[in-house]
């Protein structure tokens, strides 16, 4: 009932830069913090950024300074800009969403980025 649809993953170059985007819709009122979280080849999924109802941000070390999230309330929905990308990035990248309690999940959208 609750659905997210991420887009902007491609394939880039060392240095490049994408946008990632997700859009909740369904039968909900309500979103109190979404994210994006990444799980590279062979690797554990991580959490990148969150971004809660209040303002707040958090963004892991390895893309500190690279990657900025914001949101659009209205829109429900949450934007991932990344820049100077490098190898160690690529992954499939998950949006997720807090609603009313309950953790939601995306798709996923491959992001590559090349030598």
């Amino acid at each position: 009932q609750v659905q997210l649809v991420e887009s902007g993953g491609g394939l880039v170059q060392t240095g490049g830069s994408l946008r990632l985007s997700c859009a909740a819709s369904g039968s909900i009122f309500r979103i109190n913090d979404m994210g994006w979280y990444r799980q590279p080849p062979g690797k554990q999924r991580e959490l990148v950024a969150r971004i809660i109802s209040a303002g707040g941000t958090y963004y892991a070390d390895s893309v500190k300074g690279r990657f900025t999230i914001s949101g659009d309330n209205a829109k429900r929905t949450v934007y991932l800009q990344m820049n100077s990308l490098k190898p160690e990035d690529t992954a499939v990248y998950y949006c997720a969403a807090v609603i009313r309690g309950v953790l939601n999940w995306g798709q996923g959208t491959q992001v590559t980025v090349s030598s």
